[in-house]
Parts: structure tokens; sequence; C-alpha cells
């Protein structure tokens, strides 16, 4: 293998060991192969074109519109030109995914799940840092400028993931980086070899760079080994010298802490802000959580995680509160008095190693909570937070909860609330559109108490019928959510829960949104177990007396609790979904209506059909006349693009060898004779060298070649045919020169192997040539305009019109 063979696989390597630190934030990992053949293609490409050898921003360009045309097969074949060429459909279906994989990144918590956008992202971000490696190190001939690309790649994945194993991923991207130095290192030595000399330099920090203490030159492979080192020292110290920086190398803490806004952690998580969603939609309900309770019913056990209480117009967040050490009893609900029935519930609870976030599901209200690890209590919304990285995964702990059953008189009886609660927690911002007040008003216009009015709300987004689930509609929690929700009537839970509660506010209701799972589905032994898809959102409404109360306005979705359907029309207790978001067995969602679906279509078959004729797809349409006529062109073009080279230096050939001066006095015939054989040369391996005389160029393509007998022969002809016309007083033409050129061109053939005979035919190395001529053009024409507007300036045309009047 050569130096440069060497480099270009050292240098696919290294961009594909920095990208495994990006497998921690996807699962599961088969985008890396993806992005492996990608990233080999890519490196085959410009191993091609340095050996053509085209120009170096071609050898990129090449590279570039490859990786976009292997893109667009793998994420956008259906819009593209025969499935190849991207056209604008095509650009259109890859700027959407890298829209929606954006999204994604900012809805998941990690690992996310590898969605179409994310894989996009995923692929396509390892292909563009693979060639800005491939080009800065191979194509430029500077290896330690591409560890910056390497390091972006590293700190991106660094900046997102959190775990004990990121220190494993840079030991491998750092090894990926080291390998590219050494292998620029040995190409260099195998070029120039050691340099010897030079005097003994100061030893330490303050000698020559590249020099040891004794003055003697350090290798390359040496000297890559020092800067390897100081990498690898910089990246664990750096991070605990700035505070700036969170963590080192070796930091092992998970991100769980609880603040923010956000559910996260080193593995997946439910986050609060609309993530909902995408979990819902996933096609496979991975295990979050089991457990086991004594309670006589499970219908009620909704495992919450975090309330949002404060709404800003933009987003439901967390308030801040202040933390305190989990006490062995938690204090009385807040708000409930001594008259509600409750039953006392033991739960225990064991949950997936792949399941870590910083906030504790439990049951509402707990009691008793009993956790080992760092977990601390928020008092006004009664959630268990983990400290300094403690989050949930793995971990067993038990609860003791309250089962509140407040009946239907308590709750229309209950106060209007006082205090900082009806302060807070009916705040609404000045943005929200006045549709949901009057939205609120009409639905609980016959209702004399909050109670009355809480279970009209819920009854107008549960059974009315009129609003319909849709786990696909468009998600968010601010103002303008939802008052899109109450026009199109459609979406999941956040949109139910978020919606009820804004319009509850509005009513003068304390409420909130709380965010957890529901009770999820029986599994073998008696427990009960909970997937990503029992992922929810709810209301809570406060009520003086009884305190915090569930209400579940989302149809299809898990239960509306027993205080509610005593007022409310029989039926209500809407069934657990059994559609792509949940697990019991219920009755499945009615079709949504789309744009091209009709709410009055009745058969959702004709519907499909119809939208499938509507989108495009691969199939239908036919081929109409000018496709076919644009992809006969695109195959004609396909085929004669590879064929350039051979077509090129064919026609050279031809006119070389067509004998005599050309009308616009060309070169003599010998000297093209000479230019042809020089070529000839070059197409078998044996490149040109313009210092040396016409014999001396002839031997060594004599031995170079393994030319013998007539081969040889020719040769040295045609080096004392151009000697002649080179230095002779007066030059005699020389005759045959042609056959002479075949001769030696026949016999560079039959020496070479299969191999060089089909280089030298399809892509013959002269065709460089062509790019020498457009660029020499090129400078040509640059100088004269140049010239031309150093002509053009003020003082040449004063110089010129004074010279002209004098």
């Amino acid at each position: 293998m050569s130096g440069r063979a060497r480099l270009t696989v050292c240098a696919a390597a290294a961009s594909l060991m920095a990208a495994c630190s990006l497998l921690p934030l996807a699962t599961p990992s088969g985008w890396m192969f993806r992005a492996l053949l990608c990233v080999i293609l890519q490196s085959c490409v410009g191993a091609a074109a340095r050996r053509v050898p085209l120009a170096r921003p071609l050898t990129v360009l090449a590279q570039a519109l490859v990786s976009l045309l292997v893109l667009t097969v793998m994420f956008a074949s259906h819009q593209a030109l025969g499935g190849i060429i991207p056209g604008p459909s095509a650009f259109v279906r890859l700027s959407d995914l890298v829209h929606d994989g954006l999204n994604d990144v900012s809805n998941f918590a990690i690992p996310a799940p590898v969605t179409p956008g994310i894989r996009i992202l995923l692929v396509g971000g390892v292909l563009v840092i693979a060639l800005a490696v491939d080009a800065i190190a191979v194509t430029y001939n500077s290896a330690a400028p591409a560890g910056l690309p390497l390091l972006a790649l590293y700190s991106v994945a660094a900046g997102l993931a959190t775990g004990g194993t990121q220190w494993l991923y840079f030991l491998i991207a750092a090894c990926g980086y080291l390998l590219l130095l050494l292998a620029e290192g040995r190409d260099r030595l195998s070029r120039w070899g050691r340099v010897f000399g030079g005097s003994p330099a100061p030893s330490g920090w303050g000698g020559l760079a590249g020099s040891s203490s004794d003055g003697s030159p350090l290798a390359p492979v040496r000297t890559g080994r020092r800067i390897g080192v100081m990498a690898l020292g910089i990246a664990l110290i750096l991070p605990a010298v700035l505070p700036s920086l969170s963590g080192g190398l070796l930091d092992t803490g998970k991100n769980g802490t609880g603040s923010g806004t956000g559910i996260g952690g080193g593995s997946t998580a439910v986050r609060p802000d609309v993530a909902l969603q995408d979990y819902l939609n996933q096609p496979d309900d991975s295990e979050v959580l089991t457990y086991r309770t004594d309670a006589k019913s499970t219908s009620d056990m909704y495992l919450r995680i975090v309330a949002l209480d404060q709404f800003d117009g933009t987003e439901w967040k967390v308030a801040k509160d202040e933390k305190q050490d989990v006490p062995a009893e938690l204090p009385p609900p807040q708000g409930q008095a001594a008259g509600v029935n409750y039953t006392k519930v033991n739960t225990s609870v064991r949950v997936d190693s792949n399941y870590g976030q910083g906030w504790l599901p439990m049951p509402y209200p707990a009691l008793k909570v009993n956790v080992d690890g760092d977990w601390r209590y928020q008092p006004n919304d009664r959630m268990i937070v983990g400290e300094h990285g403690q989050t949930t995964s793995g971990i067993n702990y038990q609860v003791t909860s309250m089962d509140v059953q407040p009946t239907a008189a308590q709750l229309a009886a209950a106060p209007k609330p006082t205090g900082q609660i009806a302060e807070q927690d009916t705040k609404v911002p000045d943005s929200l559109p006045k549709i949901v007040h009057d939205t609120a008003l009409q639905v609980t216009r016959g209702a004399t108490n909050d109670y009355q009015r809480a279970v009209d709300l819920q009854s107008y987004f549960a059974t009315s019928g009129i609003f319909q689930y849709n786990t696909q509609a468009q998600s968010g929690t601010g103002v303008n959510a939802i008052a899109r929700f109450l026009q199109t009537k459609q979406g999941f839970c956040v949109h139910f829960a978020f919606t009820m509660a804004a319009m509850a506010r509005t009513l003068g209701i304390p409420a909130r949104v709380a965010v957890g799972f529901t009770p999820g589905s029986e599994s073998q032994n008696g427990m009960m177990s909970v997937g990503f898809k029992d992922a929810h959102a709810w209301p809570e409404l406060y009520f003086e007396g009884i305190g915090w109360t569930r209400f579940e306005p989302t149809p299809y979705r898990g239960s509306p609790p027993s205080y509610t359907q005593s007022t409310a029309p029989s039926g209500t207790d809407s069934p657990r979904d059994t559609g792509p978001q949940g697990n019991g067995a219920t009755v499945a969602p009615k079709p949504t209506p789309s744009s091209t679906c009709p709410a009055q279509a009745h058969d959702p078959s004709v519907c499909s059909s119809n939208a499938a004729v509507a989108s495009g797809g691969s199939g239908g349409g036919g081929f109409g006349s000018g496709r076919v006529a644009l992809i006969v062109l695109l195959a004609a073009l396909i085929l004669l693009v590879p064929l350039l080279p051979l077509l090129w230096r064919t026609r050279v050939r031809a006119a070389r060898l067509g004998g005599g001066r050309s009308r616009l006095g060309g070169p003599p015939p010998a000297i093209s004779a000479w230019h042809e054989v020089l070529d000839t040369g070059w197409d078998y391996g044996i490149p040109p060298d313009g210092s040396e005389t016409p014999r001396r160029a002839m031997a060594r393509l004599v031995q170079d070649g393994g030319l013998s007998g007539p081969a040889a022969s020719s040769a040295t002809a045609l080096a004392t045919a151009v000697e002649q016309t080179l230095y002779a007083p007066r030059p005699q033409p020389v005759q045959g020169l042609a056959a002479e050129v075949r001769q030696v061109r026949t016999g560079l053939h039959d020496s070479a192997n299969r191999r060089g005979r089909l280089r030298a035919t399809l892509l013959p190395r002269s065709s460089a040539r062509v790019m020498w001529q457009l660029s020499a053009r090129w400078s040509a024409l640059a100088t004269r305009l140049t010239a031309v507007t150093q002509r053009l300036t003020p003082d040449s045309l004063r110089r010129r019109w004074s010279r002209q009047g004098s």
C-alpha cells in the first residue's frame, strides 16, 4: 500500500472512530453502518480523483457530489430523478428531513430513537466531518489541522451525552487522530527520509521543534506521540481548571439533577415540554419500569413525575422551589381536610437501567418514600428530585401513597381558594387568545360551581365527540398551540391537558399540568408494566378542602376519576387505547380526517387510496415522453462522462500523429511525436520529467517500461529525431515518426499488466493536461483583464488624453 493510500485509509478510520462518540446519543445504532458505507465510498472517490490527478478543489468537489448522491439514494430516492439524481423535490425532501431531525433532537432525551430526521443528521454529519478530514489530511497534505473537525464531532457528542463511558469514546477518537498523524509521518518519511544534521539545541521546551534534548532530530512518529500525549493531558486537566467546563473526561455523573424544565439524564427520559408526542409515536414500546401494588384497582395508579404550574404564554414549566432532605414521613397534602376519605396504598417500583432521569415517578400524593441515593424533596409540588447526578436508572424504591376518594358533593361544596394558590395558579398570560376564555364560558355556562365547571370541561374534551385523538397533530404548549387546538380539534394528551388547565385558570380555578405515566398493563406474577407509550399528561385542579385533584380530558387514554362520573353522562369512562399509543385492551380511536379525506367520508379505505394516489410516491402516473427523454439523456451522460478521458486522449493522439505542421504554426512533427510518446509513457505509469534530455528521457522510458527489441529501437530513433530538430543547424524532416510512436506504445502495452492496460486506456493519467490547460487559460484571461483594468484607471486615462492633446 502506498503512503497516500495508507493516509486515505487512516483519515477514514479517524473519522469513523470519532463518530463512535455519537453512538450513545441514539438507539438503535444501525445508522453507523450507513455512515461506514458512505465514508468508504467517499474515500474511494477521493483516492481515485487524486490518482488521476485532479486539482485539489475539484477532488473535494467530486467527493461532495458523490456524497450528495449517496444521501439522495438513502433518504430521497422516490423524489430523485431516476432514483439517484437530486432534483428540486429531492432537495425539499432532504430539507424537510433535516428540519424534522432538528425538532426531534430538541424533543427527545438521550438516547433518542433513530427517526428518519435524526438518521440523516447522524449520517450526514459524519459524512461532512469525514470529507473535511480527508480534504485537510490527504488532499492538502496537512494531517495536524484535521484534528479540528474530529474535535468538533467529539465535542458535539460529549456536550449532549453524559455518563461514565464518555472517556472510552474520547480514547477511541484520540487513537484515530494519532493514527492519522502516524500515517502522515510515515508517508513523509517514505518520500523524504529522516532529516539529519543541525547543531545541538538547548534541552527542554526551549529546544527546536522536532528535536530531542541532545539536538538529534525526532522522527515524525515520535512527534506525533508527543502531540497525542499533550492532547490527552489537556483534555483531562482543562475541564478541572476551568469551572465553565462542567465535568472532565473522567466525570461519570449524569445530568439528572432536576433543574430546568426537562426531565433528562444519561439515558432515555420523558421530558415535559411536548416530547410526549415522540414517545407515543414510537413503533416499539420499551419498558420503563414495573411495580407491584396492593391497591384494589390500578385504574387510578397514575405515576406522576413532575408538576408544571407556571405558564408564561410560551410553555408550562416547573416552579423554582427550595429543596430539602426527604423526610421520613411526608407532610399532609396541601389543602386536604380531615373529612376526605382515602386509602393507604403501598407500591414497590423497579426502574429499568435504561431509564435514567432526575425525578422519581410516584403515585400522588405520596406519604412516605423509601429510596436509596442522593434524593431531595420539593414540598410545593411534592416531588422527589435527584441531586449531584442521581437518576432513576436501575433503582428500586417503595412508596406509601393516598388513594383519595372525595365525593361529588364535597367537591361541589368546596369554597373558593384563597392565598398564594389562588394568586399564583390562576395566572394566565396577557397573550392568551380570547377564544380560550370565551370557549370556557360557553362550555360551562350552565354550571353553578367550580366542580361542575371542571366536569363540564372534562366532558367537553373527552366525551362530546367533537375532539379527535391524533398523535400526529402539530405539537406545542404555548398560547398559539392552545388556540390552534381549539380550532382544529385534533391533538393528543399534551393538547388536552394544557388547554383544559388554561381554560380552568380563565374561570378562576387553580390548575396545573402533571406529567408522568398512566397505570400501564398487567404482566406476569401480578406485576404492572409501564412503557414509554404510557407516557401521559393530565390536568390537576385545586379544590379547597380536597387539594390537587386529577382530571382526565384526553379521550382513549387512561380513565376518568370516579368522582367526575356521577354528574357526567353514562359511558364517559373512556377506555384505554389499544392503538399505537397504548397497551391495554380497549377500543382504538377513530381515524383522523385530513385535508384529503373529508369528515363525511365513512370508509377510511377510500380516503387511504385517494391519499396514496395524491401523494405520488413511486407508483402510478406512468412515464411521459419528457420523462423518458430525460432518463435517456441522463443515462447517456452517465455512460459518456467516464469515457471523456479516453475520447480526449484519442483525439489528441490523432492530432499529434497526423503529420506536418498545423496551419496555425504548430510544433514540428518530431516534437509532436515526442510529446505523444512522453504522454503514452505517463499513461502507463512513467511520469515525464521536463529536466531530462531527450536521450535520458528515452533511456528511462526503455528501462522503466521494460521495452526491448523494436520498441526500444523506436524509442532511441525518436530521441535522435528530437535532438536533430532541436539542435541541428538545418533540421531535416524525419519520416515514419508515427509508426515509431505506435511501436513504443505497443511495447508498453505488452509489458504492462491487465490493470495497467485498462488504466492507460480508460483513465489515462495524461488527461490531467486538460485541467492544466484550463488553468493556464484562466490565468492568461485574468492577466489580460488585469491589464485592461489598469488601462482604464483614471490616471491612465488622463495620461492618454494628455498625450493625445499634445
